[in-house]
């Protein structure tokens, strides 16, 4: 469908400038890879060839027994053992001596006497997840080497992986927690404000009540209660988030409610509901845009403060407030607070530049220039 001619000025504002422009493609293409953290950082391989067979372990459960081994619990693909056995096609002598296996069927094309189907994994380009806990033969955290590029945490988990899943993790819920909050600041605020009278009287004095309620105490207690996951967080996020828009479309829609084209569709017989939100609303949308970026930045930096603080996700979870909290415990690993502090920086500033040209894309002043 295309553009309305409105909207093709308003992407070519957008376009014109550069730095939102080039920071939008970046953003999008770091979150898009971000979509795929688990065929870029991963525990289990992409693709297995086990006896002519193609399997694929990242999508479906494969027990260890499924490749001859002993036990019926999820095949643990790093272990010399499942590898030998998945590379000879379930030699029996994997269990006894994978090294010795190996070196007998690159030689011989047998092992033992018995046959070898010549099988092959697939891995990540980073093989560990988020949760991997790693033999690094040291303490942990460890610093930046060939294996790990970024490290490794206080409990042996890959810096770079829980980097890649906790950027996906930030930014998902940051939209989810804008998208919702948005639809219902904006619908409060067109309600108050095209009403007026009592309606926007008794819900002025609600918003000012729910306002005044400690939102961080709130979500402390109900950490202190519940077991925290990411749903009940983005729900508790919009219980405090939503009025924050309120008051800008409630002032957009008192100023418009009496203009000329207002009454004439009021005429006509025209619905309140198609004037609110076909015709007063994208008018309201500069104002709306304006303050977006202060909600998502907000919700980012309230997910890492609640983690940061031991109130947010649990602990295992990719969060990058769990790793500055690590940073702050460990200071004698510095690579820790760099990764948290550039990754923070560089999430942030895009998105800040990205509503910056958004905002001045609907600025009417640029637009009917």
């Amino acid at each position: 469908m295309a553009l309305s001619p409105l909207n093709q000025r308003r992407w070519r504002n957008f376009k014109s400038n550069r730095r939102a422009y080039w920071s939008l493609w970046i953003f999008l293409i770091l979150y898009g890879i971000t979509l795929f953290s688990e065929f870029l950082a991963n525990d289990v391989p992409i693709a297995v060839s086990y006896r002519g067979e193609i399997q694929y372990p990242i999508f479906q459960f494969y027990p260890e027994t499924a490749y001859g081994g002993e036990f019926r619990t999820q095949a643990d693909y790093r272990i010399p053992e499942v590898q030998c056995l998945i590379e000879t096609g379930g030699v029996e002598w994997c269990l006894d001596d994978p090294e010795d296996a190996l070196e007998q069927a690159a030689a011989t094309g047998m092992v033992e006497g018995e046959e070898v189907y010549e099988g092959w994994l697939l891995w990540p380009p980073i093989p560990y997840s988020y949760d991997t806990i790693n033999n690094i033969g040291g303490p942990a955290p460890s610093a930046p080497d060939a294996d790990h590029w970024l490290g490794t945490d206080a409990a042996a988990r890959d810096v770079l992986a829980r980097v890649i899943y906790g950027f996906r993790l930030s930014v998902t819920f940051a939209f989810v927690v804008v998208a919702i909050s948005s639809l219902i600041g904006i619908v409060a605020g067109a309600v108050q404000g095209f009403f007026g009278g009592l309606t926007d009287l008794i819900a002025q004095r609600l918003i000012e009540l729910w306002g005044s309620v400690p939102s961080l105490y709130v979500i402390i207690i109900v950490a202190a209660i519940i077991p925290m996951n990411f749903w009940l967080l983005v729900v508790l996020m919009v219980l405090f988030s939503w009025t924050a828009l309120v008051g800008v479309v409630r002032a957009e829609f008192l100023r418009a409610r009496n203009f000329e084209y207002v009454r004439a569709a009021r005429a006509l017989g025209v619905s309140n509901a198609r004037i609110m939100f076909r015709h007063l609303l994208p008018n309201a949308m500069v104002a709306t845009v304006t303050m977006l970026p202060f909600i998502v930045t907000g919700a980012i930096a309230t997910l890492a403060t609640l983690d940061f603080l031991g109130f947010g996700l649990p602990a295992s979870a990719p969060s990058l407030g769990n790793l500055t909290l690590q940073a702050r415990q460990n200071l004698q690993a510095p690579w820790l607070g760099f990764t948290a502090f550039l990754t923070f920086a560089l999430m942030l500033s895009l998105l800040v530049f990205v509503f910056e040209g958004i905002r001045d894309a609907f600025d009417p002043r640029k637009t009917f220039r």
